[in-house]
């Protein structure tokens, strides 16, 4: 199970998810907001939803969490400066103590989900244990019960352990959290201890698109019918540490949120934010509708936004030309700025984003039989023959100009403090330019016979069955055999034992926390598809955690650089163009740098013709 997106440039990195303010200030929205009846919108995104827990490595994808940010409501979130901003119209989060690092979150009296169930402490208990894995059952592997052609956990998962599939790890986020949380006498607060100082303590818990309703989860896992009977299970499981019931929550946690279309159980789109999804067909659209249980500040101005699925850029234009749809925000092609030129009645946003493009290479559980990529030699010579400033020069410096730009660092973003000295010192300059000769003969020298690599990527996405098409043809000229693992349900298969052996996407940024870049290179993190492992990558990320002094930051961030450029761990490609389109019959879209990029302030959102119930 595998999903993610990553971190821009505006002061180092922050949280990576897989890549799809009220105008003037920038601050919090809503507060003027009030429901048209019967307003509608039409968004478009390139890839289709398919899970409301974008928690898990399954669903951390952002196709699911620009809708999730919608539906689940939280403690923070991000607006476009970008500034984390606190939701208190949920709840609370009070620093109690520094040592111990000691928090509590508390959610306000009368939130409910939208069947009317009051959102409180069991929701963020269960969040916690799913978040910190603290419970789980020790030593567990789920590798190998993980269907190679979806992705997803097979029907021989064992059905007596403890897995929460969050890729918590042990010292960073909630990994450090391992004392079971004290719950207030009313219910509605919890409150944490860390095991250390946590620099991004801030950023761990409830954010928006994160708390999902215990209720439902233990409903479907315990085979309640009554909701606080169903809340107070999860209470009284995670109390007595019952592992029998565990092992059913989390298996309900990780599994029955994932669907393709409207599920039959309509208690499994229950929802805390302004949106609620009311109608999802698989492959052409999901539906959102105002929530009516709704009491905060980010109330819907429009009744109903529906999000298209339209993984051609081209087509997504065409459909914004007819009226079709009215936002885009489409993998971005030098067609595609041509064609929006001659549309009249849209506006048209075209920079650098908060995404970039990376190779990455499976160091374990590859398809190739003899595991190609475990040998430093064979990943060291196909990084050779990546075609990178090819793919820059045809299929991005022809959208945005010379502001494209490659990107030379797995950890900073270009432009941030510490880019430039890292890239000094990373050794990435040995993948500047393609280097044919020198890849034969490490290829050569490696002792490897089967030189096949199966690279992943996503077939419906025009611009990268163009990258594919490069990459293979540079790479089997160092005798290499690249074949074409192209799918439509990529982010699927991202990390699945056996599906691949070398992947091309993209990771898009969803905050500006110091440490969340570990979570793709710390061994077991969330965004750690490679099975990648370096035991000095692991102790930085653990003293990363602990450290708030900006320069030792920014060392250790540096250090950890060169590591994986040392241990041929991939190579990044280049930073994202980022084009948006908006018709003129929507006002106050602006799309920011972090994911959900156009969606953040979607409440906020305005239709300037439309059609009201009397």
């Amino acid at each position: 199970m595998k999903r993610f997106s990553i971190a821009v440039g505006l002061t180092a990195v922050g949280a990576l998810v897989i890549s799809g303010c009220a105008p003037g200030d920038g601050g919090d929205a809503g507060d003027d907001s009030g429901l048209v009846e019967g307003s509608s919108i039409t968004a478009a995104w390139n890839q289709a939803f398919y899970s409301m827990n974008g928690n898990t490595s399954f669903g951390n994808a952002t196709a699911n969490n620009n809708i999730n940010y919608l539906v689940l409501d939280g403690f923070n979130y991000y607006n476009n400066t970008p500034e984390l901003v606190q939701n208190t119209s949920f709840g609370t989060y009070e620093l109690v103590s520094e040592d111990p690092l000691t928090v509590t979150y508390t959610v306000n009296e009368g939130v409910n989900w939208s069947d009317g169930t009051p959102i409180d402490a069991a929701d963020l208990m269960l969040t916690w244990a799913a978040l910190s894995r603290a419970l789980d059952t020790p030593d567990f592997d789920p590798n190998e019960f993980t269907d190679p052609e979806t992705g997803e956990f097979t029907d021989a998962f064992p059905e007596d352990v403890v897995f929460f599939n969050s890729g918590a790890t042990q010292g960073s986020r909630f990994g450090l959290v391992t004392q079971t949380p004290e719950i207030s006498e009313d219910g509605q607060s919890i409150t944490l201890t860390y095991d250390a100082p946590y620099v991004d303590w801030e950023l761990a818990f409830g954010s928006l698109g994160t708390i999902l309703p215990a209720h439902v989860v233990a409903k479907n896992a315990l085979g309640l019918e009554d909701n606080e009977e169903a809340k107070q299970a999860v209470l009284d499981a995670i109390d007595s540490e019952d592992a029998a019931s565990l092992a059913s929550v989390s298996s309900a946690w990780n599994n029955i949120f994932n669907f393709t279309e409207m599920p039959e159980d309509s208690e499994l789109v229950t929802a805390s934010g302004p949106y609620i999804i009311s109608d999802f067909v698989a492959d052409q659209y999901v539906t959102l509708t105002a929530n009516p249980e709704y009491s905060g500040d980010n109330a819907a101005n429009i009744e109903e936004i529906t999000v298209r699925f339209i993984p051609d850029p081209l087509a997504a234009v065409q459909a914004l030309e007819n009226g079709e749809v009215d936002i885009i925000q489409p993998q971005a092609t030098a067609d595609i700025t041509t064609a929006l030129e001659g549309i009249e009645g849209i506006t048209v946003d075209a920079s650098v984003g908060g995404t970039y493009e990376h190779v990455d290479l499976q160091f374990d559980q590859a398809r190739n039989p003899e595991n190609i990529f475990a040998n430093p030699d064979v990943r060291e010579a196909f990084l050779k023959t990546i075609p990178r400033q090819e793919i820059l020069e045809t299929l991005i410096r022809p959208i945005i100009g010379d502001e494209a730009i490659l990107r030379d660092s797995q950890i900073f973003v270009p432009g941030a403090d510490g880019y430039e000295e890292a890239v000094a010192a990373n050794g990435s300059d040995a993948y500047n330019d393609v280097d044919i000769e020198g890849a034969r003969q490490l290829l050569e020298q490696s002792g490897v016979t089967n030189t096949e690599v199966c690279l992943l990527y996503a077939s419906n996405n025009p611009r990268r069955v163009n990258e594919f098409a490069l990459i293979q043809q540079s790479a089997n000229e160092a005798g290499f055999n690249v074949t074409d693992c192209g799918a439509e349900n990529w982010s699927a298969l991202l990390g699945t034992p056996g599906a691949y052996d070398a992947s091309l996407f993209g990771w898009q940024s969803t905050s500006l926390g110091v440490t969340d870049w570990t979570a793709n290179f710390v061994t077991g993190g969330i965004n750690n598809l490679s099975f990648y492992s370096n035991s000095r990558i692991d102790e930085i990320s653990q003293e990363i955690s602990s450290e708030f002094d900006p320069e030792a930051q920014k060392e250790l961030q540096i250090e950890a650089d060169r590591i994986l450029f040392e241990d041929a761990f991939g190579v990044t490609i280049f930073q994202f163009p980022e084009v948006t389109a908006i018709s003129d019959r929507v006002t106050n879209v602006s799309s920011s740098i972090l994911a959900p990029t156009v969606f953040w302030n979607a409440w906020d959102w305005e239709v300037t013709d439309a059609d009201t119930e009397e």
